[in-house]
């Protein structure tokens, strides 16, 4: 149960792998930090994610769901997050109203300082764009006096829109670059914990590079910001919301 002393943080991950290669950084970073992280993973992306389970002799849809739930379990623990499954089904997505009210129980219970989830488009898996736009509407009806009334209702918490396999493809632009170099070993860590997408680890590796080095590159007055001028790892986000500010400086 989260406190009023522990600040705490959302992700709402379409698919096990999801959560690990675009923002396993962040979630290790935080957790360090003293927040309390919890992932919502909306399905075991048993269908569409889990080519190489699915190679093995004698697969079945249940054998390959355990092992993406024990694949995503072990993942979390190394990035020192809760996780809870949804369980819904991949390609497509199966959101209905009764995960819908549980996701909104998820955000008034946790009340989150930010939430990290998918970006708005992605032309080669809709599951990552549903799971986005799910991951908010949840957020605005956790809002709501009217929803369940008398439960406690959530603030503000700004959305931060992880990184998409293509972003080009994506319209994604990001405007923010978290420097994960602290905890990159445990973000790799956690990449080995997924044998079903093995073929993923390295390209991510190279991702976070090419985020530290844009990061190093943008990062104005350096460490005055957190942000070290020769950082070598990077997540990159999209923020949703403006920020609101007392000074530009």
């Amino acid at each position: 149960m989260s406190t009023q002393s522990q600040k705490s943080a959302l992700v709402v991950s379409a698919h096990p792998g999801d959560f690990v290669w675009r923002t396993g950084g962040a979630v290790a970073l935080h957790v360090r930090r003293g927040y309390r992280v919890k992932i919502v993973c909306l399905s075991y992306g048993a269908r569409g994610e889990s080519q190489g389970a699915w190679k093995q002799p004698g697969a079945t849809l249940d054998a390959v769901k355990r092992q993406r739930h024990d694949e995503a379990e072990r993942a979390a623990e190394i990035l020192g997050a809760e996780i809870e499954f949804f369980d819904t089904e991949d390609y497509p997505l199966d959101l209905n109203r009764g995960l819908l009210d549980r996701l909104v129980e998820v955000y008034r219970e946790v009340q989150p300082a930010f939430v990290l989830t998918h970006a708005a488009a992605d032309p080669y898996n809709y599951d990552h764009p549903d799971a986005a736009r799910f991951a908010q509407q949840a957020r605005i009806v956790a809002q709501a006096a009217g929803h369940d009334p008398g439960a406690r209702t959530l603030g503000a918490p700004p959305v931060f829109l992880f990184e998409p396999h293509q972003p080009e493809q994506c319209d994604f632009k990001p405007n923010v670059i978290l420097n994960i170099d602290e905890v990159w070993d445990l973000k790799r860590q956690a990449f080995e914990t997924l044998p079903a997408q093995r073929h993923l680890w390295d390209y991510y590796t190279r991702v976070a590079l090419q985020r530290g080095a844009q990061g190093g590159r943008n990062s104005g007055r350096g460490a005055t910001y957190g942000t070290a001028q020769g950082m070598t790892h990077g997540e990159a986000y999209q923020r949703v919301f403006p920020m609101v500010l007392e000074e530009l400086a």
